[in-house]
């Protein structure tokens, strides 16, 4: 890997406790993984390739390893304290290396597919997709999913909850750092920048190599699902967004007071066992490499 990529600080000491991350993150919906799959094209292929960029601790690895076809995953990731955890499942089929989405070491034209799971907007660049232009075969997808709680979601997005629009505008509060998430919806810029507007910007793409590398419009699906968490669970679930993470003395408190109160509005769902119902949605994306 290149020794001259640093991992954004953001990264770096929000995902440092990467076994919290691993015990408290949420899994991904069976039917919203089959999904992403068959748009892969790789759903039901014996052995298929998969890059997976920015693996974290594997939450979408293992569900890869598990599955019948029996595929061959080589998993990127530059957090060496997620990796660890990752390694540590030892899954089959499995290789973990350290890289990044702009330089990774994987062989050219190696992947079936690729996959980036609650990551792309990471590293949402150019230098990005030629890379994992370089690692697809002809006409290989790039796979891109997220499951985005209520209390993160996009502003543009109807709250499934009061309690957890009173979460999202705390989380919305928050100073940035400079680095766009998710909710931010600036990810899809990327793939857009690669349309030219005039036919000079299309002659000067096409001598400076700088054709598009993937398709427009993005196939994309949205899955609704509930998860019931204790509080305990839900608040540390909340803490492994990274932005929380980092987020220490009075502003942690002030976070942990508006967390109890958003929690007193009268559509939180509870049952016997007083834990609280947590809406969310798994969101896919997709595009095929143009060669």
């Amino acid at each position: 890997m290149s020794g001259e990529y640093q991992l954004p600080v953001a990264a770096s000491e929000g995902f440092k406790d990467a076994s919290a991350y691993d015990a408290y993150r949420p899994s991904y919906l069976p039917e919203a993984v089959e999904s992403l799959l068959r748009h892969l094209q790789i759903a039901d292929c014996p052995n298929a390739n998969i890059v997976e960029i920015a693996s974290g601790t594997g939450k979408f690895t293992e569900l890869l390893a598990k599955r019948h076809e029996s595929y061959n995953i080589h998993a990127v990731e530059p957090h060496r304290g997620m990796a660890s955890q990752l390694v540590a499942k030892q899954l089959p089929n499995v290789k973990v290396t350290e890289g990044h989405a702009a330089d990774m070491p994987v062989e050219g034209g190696w992947g079936d597919a690729c996959i980036a799971a609650q990551s792309f907007h990471w590293f949402a660049n150019q230098e990005a997709l030629d890379e994992i232009h370089r690692v697809l075969k002809p006409n290989a997808v790039l796979g891109m999913i997220w499951n985005i709680e209520d209390y993160n979601k996009p502003k543009s997005w109807k709250s499934a909850t009061v309690w957890g629009q009173k979460l999202n505008d705390w989380i919305w509060s928050i100073a940035t750092d400079g680095i766009p998430r998710f909710r931010d919806e600036k990810w899809q810029g990327v793939f857009e920048e690669q349309q030219q507007s005039n036919p000079l910007q299309v002659i000067r793409a096409t001598l400076g190599g700088k054709l598009p590398k993937f398709s427009l419009p993005l196939g994309h699906e949205r899955v609704e699902w509930t998860v019931w968490l204790s509080e305990e669970a839900l608040w540390a679930r909340i803490n492994t967004l990274s932005q929380v993470a980092v987020l220490q003395g009075e502003q942690k408190e002030a976070g942990y007071r508006t967390f109890k109160e958003a929690l007193q509005s009268e559509d939180v769902q509870r049952n016997e066992k007083g834990e609280i119902a947590l809406h969310g949605w798994t969101y896919s994306a997709w595009t095929d490499r143009i060669d």
